[in-house]
């Protein structure tokens, strides 16, 4: 097919044949996986969902799908056979009908040119193909209880297969989660996925300059959430990467507070937690700033210390330290901040190891430091050092308590987000409540630190403040 002849793709041409070679190689590596065990996988994406009657819900793909195909239409599925190297996708056949109302749809035979598959099939023939498939495979792999429809579905499968047993035919013999190697595989980024971040961050940072620049007494949390929008869409982007948090005032202390009616009062903080999704991957930014465009003397207190605790977070972030390491670096400095300013009593809580040890800081600061971001906001990928083969059985599970962090690497993606929420109460000092401060950046490890993706947009208080005041 000439993919000049699809008016949607006509200019994106190049870019398509490039995300469809990287994705070969992606399905290679999986495929070597599988070859281990004489394996096949099954992967599905995600169908479309009815908002009501007949209109649907904005359609978004399965991450781990489109990391391997780049397909992004969606009720397809993906057949990958680790013996035989074949790589089998279904689709929704090709309708020039349904195409007057939806759109561009490539149908099998295109899907199977351009995206490189040994072969297609139309939707409809997903149940009778599949057993067929499956035979003499030795392992089956799948998102394994990820629904209930699904388990049902390969149980038919598996079923179809069993039924031919007295010809000889062997059903596989072993279910495995296939979530996990992939999701090895996309805790590293290539550098085709980083040039995306890095102009995701870009678009993001300018998204967050336009909303500081909008900024005044009395604007309501919903009018900055149309600016950031606005930017997201104007720059290219698909839409957000997530429900933007836009907060005013005490509604700073509420973590996930999605965008309201509030007016920022004079004198006031606003907490922005908003960031775009471009090409498939997220970014992830958080500024804090004055509504009127100057800190209080209280509020450059409390930043001043939630910045210098992103600060060692970020001098705490590089390849070989453990994934705790900013976390702690970051706790470190909170705890003495809010000693310092009397948030945390001494004679009540102790010194700052004490603070640390009883983890009293999480009164004021309740979160994580870091998670990994990529082609979802909270990506995949584990925490923990993953467990050699055979250390763990689903009988004897080994706990996470006892497993350690693992290790930074080189090309992995993850947020540096300390903050402080200072609720109002009897035995804080009034000068600090409904305080809600979080400063959040994407960054990506290297050997010797970390690249920040997100630094487009001002983070210290001298620069958001000039920023604001010269608009």
């Amino acid at each position: 097919m000439n993919i000049a002849t699809e008016p949607a793709l006509a200019d994106l041409a190049g870019t398509r044949i490039r995300t469809a070679e990287i994705c070969r190689a992606r399905r290679e590596r999986l495929l070597d996986h599988l070859a281990t065990s004489g394996g096949i996988a099954i992967l599905r994406t995600a169908p479309t969902a009815i908002r009501n009657l007949d209109t649907e819900y904005p359609y978004r793909h399965d991450s781990s799908f489109y990391y391997l195909t780049g397909f992004t239409e969606p009720d397809a599925w993906v057949v990958l056979d680790g013996t035989t190297r074949e790589t089998t996708l279904f689709c929704r056949a090709k309708n020039v009908e349904r195409e007057t109302w939806e759109g561009f749809h490539y149908g099998p035979e295109a899907a199977r040119e351009q995206f490189g598959f040994s072969a297609a099939y139309p939707l409809e023939e997903l149940d009778t193909q599949v057993p067929g498939l499956l035979e003499h495979a030795s392992s089956l792999h799948y998102a394994l209880g990820s629904s209930a429809e699904l388990d049902a579905r390969v149980r038919q499968w598996l079923d179809a297969v069993r039924a031919r047993s007295r010809v000889g035919v062997i059903a596989p013999a072993v279910a495995c989660d296939v979530r996990k190697p992939i999701d090895e595989m996309r805790l590293r980024k290539d550098a085709h996925e980083l040039a995306i971040m890095r102009r995701a961050g870009r678009i993001s940072a300018a998204a967050h300059v336009r909303a500081m620049r909008a900024s005044r007494a009395g604007i309501r949390e919903y009018e900055l959430e149309a600016e950031l929008l606005y930017e997201f869409r104007r720059q290219g982007a698909q839409g957000p990467a997530y429900g933007s948090i836009v907060a005013s005032g005490a509604n700073a202390c509420v973590l996930h507070y999605p965008a309201g009616n509030a007016a920022a009062r004079d004198g006031e903080l606003i907490l922005i937690d908003a960031a775009c999704e471009l090409d498939g991957y997220a970014s992830d930014i958080t500024r804090t700033f004055p509504a009127n465009g100057r800190f209080t003397g209280p509020q450059r207190e409390l930043y001043a210390i939630v910045l210098a605790a992103q600060q060692a977070a970020i001098d705490a972030t590089r390849a070989g330290v453990s994934y705790d390491a900013p976390h702690d670096a970051a706790v470190r400095v909170l705890a003495q901040g809010m000693l310092d300013t009397g948030l945390l009593e001494s004679n009540t809580v102790g010194r700052l190891d004490d603070v640390i040890e009883q983890k009293a800081y999480r009164r004021f600061y309740m979160h994580s430091t870091s998670h990994w971001i990529g082609m979802d906001v909270h990506d995949v990928g584990d925490y923990f050092t993953p467990l050699e083969p055979g250390a763990s059985t689903s009988r004897t599970p080994v706990p996470e308590r006892v497993r350690t962090r693992r290790p930074l690497e080189p090309d992995m993606t993850l947020t540096i987000e300390p903050g402080l929420y200072v609720r109002a109460a009897e035995d804080v000092p009034e000068a600090y409540w409904n305080i809600g401060i979080r400063i959040e950046d994407d960054a990506v490890v290297t050997a010797q630190g970390c690249e920040l993706l997100t630094r487009d947009v001002p983070v210290a208080i001298d620069e958001i403040e000039h920023l604001m005041l010269n608009r």
